[in-house]
């Protein structure tokens, strides 16, 4: 401002002093007046028409700049675009942020959901247009409610109580495998919402499992109960003759050892579930595993059936199995005894120990028993699934077999596959991987 201020008097004393020597000899005076006012005027326009031009400047919001020399109007300038690069510079540092913001909610496995005071979506992520079947381009500014139409999220929005989470079916699911949403509003800022949704198709499948495994034990366990109760009861309450009792503590001691059954079985699952897995450096000698498979099979068809089973045991090529003896007796044994309890005596069971081409080898049970029809093949592996309930707890089965089996074969890289035609009988197969298999056993350090 002070540079401004003598620049203008020092024209002004400059015009004045032109005007006074240029009218000396008529009126000075008067000359110095008009000389001033001259240079003022000219110094005016000069001065104005820099200002048009930075006005010109800011009205046109171009990145150009322009020059203005030094003095009020260039200091203006400068300090006007030192302004414009430090909001720019803010602009987009917040950009950045809001950039790595969004990021991350696509990156959330949740689905996230921006709605406006309207109910209108202002942004949402990839995994929300999965759960609800939505398009982030085309359903932007649309009305959330008249785009998830599911009767139970309706209602939740109308009662306007966001406190607690709803449960609907995903847009994207299908009959074969539904999915199901856990969704919830967060409200924030003046009438804007935060909408939430997550998978809980393998929560409510868990949830829903642990339902059916606990109603499942209960029942294994109260029908031996109650035989046990009434008895025992039937023993207290009645003279009973010797044979009568002894066949009372007989069938007694059958249903204790059902329930005992049930629970070493219950035991193996839950150490296979939470122990680590088998080591893949301990080997276990073939023979003697199938040896022992082969007696204990007899013997369980001598208590099923009163006689021995027609069992055909035989290894081809493979010395030995890496991984936990007790675990891979379990697994083999289960399903040797599997076949002996639902294959009549006279009929014929292989037990095959083999190696196959490329270094794996193959455990199979073939039995010629009266099958299984496809819609079971699925399930058999469930916990306490049975295709014949009453067949099943005649033979003192627990339904817990095959799911050990498959528990047995996934922690030893194995794979368990099933075959059966109805009327001809069923054939069950473990494949060893190769790392897991050695074909002589001698030859081991």
């Amino acid at each position: 401002m002070f540079w401004r201020l003598l620049t203008f008097f020092t024209g002004q004393a400059a015009g004045a002093s032109l005007g006074w020597w240029m009218t000396l000899e008529s009126d000075a005076l008067a000359g110095a007046l008009l000389g001033a006012l001259l240079v003022g005027y000219v110094w005016l326009i000069l001065d104005m028409t820099r200002g048009v031009r930075m006005l010109r400047w800011l009205r046109a919001d171009t990145e150009r700049d322009v020059a203005l020399g030094s003095g009020l109007w260039g200091e203006a300038s400068e300090r006007i675009r030192r302004l414009v690069r430090a909001r720019d510079k803010l602009v987009y540092q917040s950009e950045g942020r809001l950039h790595d913001f969004l990021a991350a909610l696509q990156a959330s496995p949740n689905g996230v959901v921006l709605l406006n005071d309207q109910g209108q979506i202002e942004w949402l992520n990839r995994t929300a247009c999965d759960h609800f079947g939505l398009d982030a381009r085309r359903d932007v500014m649309q009305h959330l409610g008249n785009l998830v139409r599911d009767p139970a999220f309706a209602t939740y929005l109308a009662a306007k109580d966001f406190r607690e989470e709803v449960t609907i079916p995903a847009r994207q699911s299908g009959t074969s495998k539904p999915l199901k949403l856990s969704v919830q509003l967060h409200p924030y800022g003046e009438g804007r919402s935060l909408l939430l949704s997550r998978d809980v198709t393998a929560l409510e499948q868990a949830d829903a499992m642990r339902r059916d495994f606990v109603a499942n034990v209960s029942h294994e366990i109260r029908t031996p109960l109650t035989v046990l109760a009434g008895f025992v009861e039937t023993m207290q309450t009645l003279d009973l003759t010797e044979d009568e009792r002894g066949r009372y503590l007989e069938l007694m001691a059958q249903q204790a050892q059902r329930m005992q059954t049930l629970v070493n079985d219950l035991l193996t699952l839950s150490r296979l579930e939470g122990s680590p897995p088998p080591p893949s450096n301990e080997w276990i000698d073939v023979g003697p595993l199938l040896l022992q498979c082969e007696q204990d099979g007899q013997a369980l068809a001598s208590l099923l059936w009163n006689r021995a089973h027609n069992l055909h045991f035989d290894i081809v090529g493979v010395g030995a199995i890496a991984g936990a003896s007790n675990e891979l007796y379990s697994a083999l044994f289960n399903l040797v005894s599997n076949a002996i309890r639902y294959t009549p005596v006279q009929q014929r069971i292989d037990v095959v120990f083999r190696l196959l081409p490329g270094g794996t080898a193959e455990f199979s049970v073939i039995d010629s028993g009266s099958g299984i029809a496809p819609e079971h093949l699925p399930r058999l592996t469930e916990r306490f699934y049975r295709v014949d309930r009453s067949r099943s707890r005649e033979t003192g089965g627990t339904g817990l077999g095959l799911a050990i089996v498959k528990h047995v074969a996934q922690r030893h890289g194995a794979e368990l596959t099933i075959e059966s035609v109805p009327g001809k009988g069923s054939t069950f197969r473990i494949v060893f991987p190769a790392n897991r298999v050695h074909p002589i056993l001698q030859q081991l350090v």
